[in-house]
């Protein structure tokens, strides 16, 4: 099983990217292949709404996605995680969420069954990371993901970091639960 982890904080190694490495290496102990995925400083193309991908299944724009593209159609799971900016994910990962839809066109929706889980790093303990997770599991139901949270003994949304997320005992205990979780979705 394949597990691809995507940070959509603008910090190469930040707090988020800490919290999605966090998880990947406890699904590696459960038996997972991982792959991580910043999307800091990486050059993607809002998308403009052409509709061009309905007939061709390509993007137009030949820009950094293209290898995000190719490795969330190789995993079988995939772990979103944002900080939390205004209540909601990032742009970077808004962008990229949005630049998915392709993955929809020709009758197909090519991330259908894949298990998805989100972690948001917020400075507060209720500083918009539900919303956050809340955005992140939209975009899973939109492709047809299976949507798994942090599970007992918190069950919430999801993974919710706040503050240095190597010093929140607890926010890493919720990301340590979804990452098992996803190992056993996964059949790990």
């Amino acid at each position: 099983m394949h597990v691809l982890g995507i940070s959509g904080s603008p910090h190469l190694e930040g707090n988020t990217a800490f919290a999605v490495r966090y998880a990947l290496r406890i699904l590696e102990e459960a038996g997972a292949q991982t792959e991580f995925i910043s999307l800091a400083g990486r050059n993607i193309h809002p998308c403009a709404g052409c509709h061009q991908h309905r007939s061709s299944g390509k993007c137009v724009y030949d820009d950094d996605m293209t290898p995000i593209y190719e490795a969330m159609l190789h995993c079988d799971g995939m772990i979103l995680g944002s900080p939390v900016y205004m209540g909601m994910v990032t742009g970077q990962m808004k962008v990229m969420m949005d630049r998915t839809v392709l993955f929809r066109s020709q009758g197909a929706l090519r991330l259908s069954g894949k298990i998805g889980a989100g972690i948001a790093c917020g400075g507060f303990r209720n500083g918009g990371q539900e919303l956050t997770l809340q955005a992140m599991h939209t975009f899973f139901l939109q492709q047809d993901m299976l949507v798994i949270s942090d599970g007992p003994a918190y069950s919430h949304s999801g993974a919710a970091i706040v503050g240095k997320a190597s010093e929140d005992a607890l926010g890493l205990k919720t990301v340590e639960n979804l990452a098992r979780r996803m190992a056993k979705a996964l059949g790990l």
